[in-house]
């Protein structure tokens, strides 16, 4: 999917913040470097997906499987401009829709 020409790529800001505060707490599990990370990410085909006010809204809609806001956040941004989001936590992916486990 991936590498598929056909797809659009998209990231969020939100996984930029969610590495850096777990970056920042010294989660060795997030040992980025933050910088490179947004820098590979501006000069790659992929496109910033900005947050707005109807992702944040849309997060109230949400079944409480997760608890992570952050992740809740990224689901909510795939239902409202229905993307998929791809994902390796299987708690996400216990939700209907807009999710692909590929872990």
């Amino acid at each position: 999917m991936l590498l598929d020409p056909a797809n659009s790529l998209w990231y969020s800001p939100i996984s930029v913040l969610e590495v850096r505060i777990k970056n920042a707490k010294g989660r060795s599990d997030f040992n980025v470097d933050c910088g490179a990370l947004l820098t590979a990410l501006r000069v790659s085909d992929i496109t910033e997906l900005l947050v707005t006010s109807d992702h944040a809204m849309q997060v109230g809609t949400l079944p409480p499987l997760h608890k992570d806001p952050f992740d809740r956040l990224l689901l909510a941004q795939a239902i409202v401009e229905n993307i998929t989001l791809l994902t390796t936590d299987g708690t996400l992916a216990l939700y209907p829709s807009n999710v692909l486990n590929v872990g």
